[in-house]
């Protein structure tokens, strides 16, 4: 793994030499994690042409640098816990004389930009325009490989949930019992805080979990998503509670499915980032049913649970090939609830399958 981790980092070196930069300034936490392997915990990295170093709090517990992936092929620099790590790699790229640094002035504070800047006097300091976070966007086969597990660890302690009795339980606890499956599983936490939303909190966009009771009859939609090893995924499942479903929410659930299925089936290399929401939309607004503020319809994910490229409406670009994307249109009738369905999948061309679905979870309305 270490291997991985030298590669993305000279990949990063080749974006700074065309750039013109003699060094890299890296303090944004997946960004560090990314290049190196070390959880968040405050460190920073500089990047020279010839020499990486990796800036840590000196007081961490050894199983919290990220050791084993790390390596010993990265020198560490121990900085005072009341010392700020970035301040600590610029004076270091101070004594080693660099003349022009990158660094990234969407993660820097204006305080920590003007105290960098004066330690670094002799240098010319441009920003890095997220450049890191342009080189995450196509995932190698052992951030795919994390991926896969962070999403059978989800699958699986959803599975386990809809196999208990849940009726007259609250979404609070349903949620706090969802996480814990996870982390039992082997997460390293959940990737967010676990939704749920049953009756007319059902289908609900970013619902947070209440102290309300699942009842015979409900909607029931879980949102969630495991961390395995920083990579996360995200998937949501909409069910019906007890007896037979109405055939309104038959109705519902059926056209969200549709949706979710054209939005999955337009993902591809070279497609237009807007195509899948376009591809949920039309069936979604064909049926009569509008946002008032249209949503994207899903989004890249990885070490962060919302990164680049985002799948909207107005969204530019293309696809690429081996990029991990959410794909979640949903519906909510205010008073009566609603389907949220979500997969995380891998972009793919056609000649390998199409895209890769990670979240399996059957989508059927199943009556629990």
């Amino acid at each position: 793994m270490s291997d991985a981790y030298a590669v993305r980092r000279e990949r990063l070196r080749e974006h700074c030499s065309a750039s013109g930069f003699d060094a890299a300034l890296i303090t944004r936490s997946a960004n560090v994690r990314y290049l190196t392997g070390c959880p968040p915990c405050g460190a920073s990295l500089l990047l020279t042409r010839e020499r990486v170093l990796l800036a840590l709090p000196d007081d961490l517990p050894p199983d919290d640098t990220g050791q084993h992936a790390l390596g010993e092929d990265i020198p560490r620099l121990a900085v005072p816990r009341e010392t700020d790590t970035a301040l600590a790699a610029a004076e270091a790229a101070g004594r080693l004389r660099v003349r022009d640094v990158g660094v990234e002035e969407h993660d820097l504070t204006v305080s920590r930009h003007r105290c960098v800047t004066e330690l670094l006097s002799d240098a010319r300091l441009t920003d890095l325009s997220r450049a890191v976070e342009r080189l995450r966007v196509v995932k190698d086969e052992h951030e795919l490989a994390d991926l896969r597990i962070a999403a059978e660890i989800a699958d699986q302690a959803l599975g386990e949930l809809l196999e208990s009795i849940l009726v007259g339980r609250t979404e609070r606890h349903l949620a706090m019992e969802l996480e814990r499956r996870m982390i039992d599983h082997g997460a390293d936490r959940a990737a967010f805080p676990v939704s749920v939303g049953t009756g007319t909190h059902s289908g609900m966009e970013g619902h947070q979990p209440t102290d309300r009771r699942v009842e015979e009859g409900d909607f029931l939609t879980v949102v969630l998503g495991a961390q395995y090893r920083g990579y996360g995924v995200s998937t949501a499942r909409t069910f019906v509670i007890g007896a037979a479903p109405a055939p309104w929410q038959v109705e519902l659930h059926r056209l969200v499915f549709r949706a979710q299925r054209a939005g999955r089936e337009a993902l591809g290399p070279g497609v237009p980032q807007n195509a899948p929401d376009q591809a949920a939309r039309e069936i979604l607004q064909g049926a009569g049913h509008t946002e008032h503020s249209p949503r994207p319809v899903g989004h890249g994910i990885g070490l962060e649970i919302r990164e680049a490229p985002r799948l909207g409406p107005t969204d530019m670009g293309k696809l690429d090939n081996r990029v991990p994307v959410t794909v979640g249109p949903g519906v909510h009738i205010p008073g009566k609830g609603g389907v949220r369905i979500e997969d995380t999948l891998v972009v793919r061309p056609l000649e390998e399958g199409g895209p890769e679905l990670l979240t399996i979870t059957t989508k059927e309305l199943l009556a629990l």
